[in-house]
């Protein structure tokens, strides 16, 4: 269903698009719509907290584009997460498909700074999980919540698992000349509580099911930060 949800919301966001696209070739062609104004424009390459990737772009007009991208891999923008008291070592595998349309209130202007700021809101299909692990370090106990445990590891994961997310973002992306550019981005996900799966050697098994669910529910992880930077083409 929630596949279901992404795939539907895409198409309005396209069709949207599709539109503003249809407004100009009404205009210029005699309500006859040009189906190559639905080819993408540009692409890019990119890379940042959400993982690496890229993505394919249209542009509707000086205001209005689109983006359509993936990012994923292992790479990790912290070695380490601290929750509920407990630093974690941490890996992070990173799965994430995402629509955005990027509106440039500046997208005509002469100056090209200016038209390279942008506000992005779309929607991503999240599947990222964090590997979580923390060894306990000679005679120094593992603390849960301020609590000592006897537990001499304690591992597992937290994961989003494919949530559909709502996106809002702030960009900037000029163009160096006629093709290429370069762009940064920074925005979050909202993404719900993820889900906290936790085991520990040691018998201390009501804390760590106490542990889990302060995970959960904490407010903190219902964000998803991004920041990304790469480099794009125009054809």
């Amino acid at each position: 269903m929630k596949s279901l949800g992404l795939l539907t919301i895409a198409a309005v966001l396209a069709a949207s698009a599709g539109s503003v696209m249809a407004d100009t070739s009404v205009v210029h062609d005699g309500y006859a719509f040009d189906q190559n104004q639905l080819i993408p424009t540009g692409a890019r390459l990119e890379v940042g907290t959400t993982g690496y990737g890229g993505a394919l772009l249209w542009t509707a007009n000086p205001y209005v584009g689109l983006a359509l991208g993936y990012n994923g891999g292992d790479i990790s923008w912290s070695d380490d997460l601290s929750v509920d008291g407990v630093k974690y070592d941490m890996d992070m595998d990173n799965k994430l498909a995402y629509l955005n349309a990027e509106i440039r209130p500046w997208g005509a202007s002469a100056n090209p700074w200016a038209q390279g700021l942008y506000v992005a809101a779309g929607v991503g299909y999240v599947d990222t999980e964090y590997t979580l692990d923390k060894r306990r370090r000679g005679d120094t106990p593992i603390e849960i919540g301020g609590q000592d445990t006897n537990f001499t590891r304690v591992n597992g994961t937290v994961s989003y698992d494919n949530d559909i997310a709502p996106y809002v973002g702030l960009g900037f992306a000029p163009k160096l000349n006629k093709n290429w550019g370069v762009f940064g981005e920074v925005g979050a996900y909202y993404t719900g509580n993820p889900t906290a799966n936790l085991t520990g050697v040691g018998d201390d098994p009501l804390i760590l099911a106490d542990h889990e669910r302060k995970v959960e529910q904490d407010d903190k992880y219902e964000w998803l930060p991004v920041g990304k930077v790469g480099v794009s083409y125009h054809w």
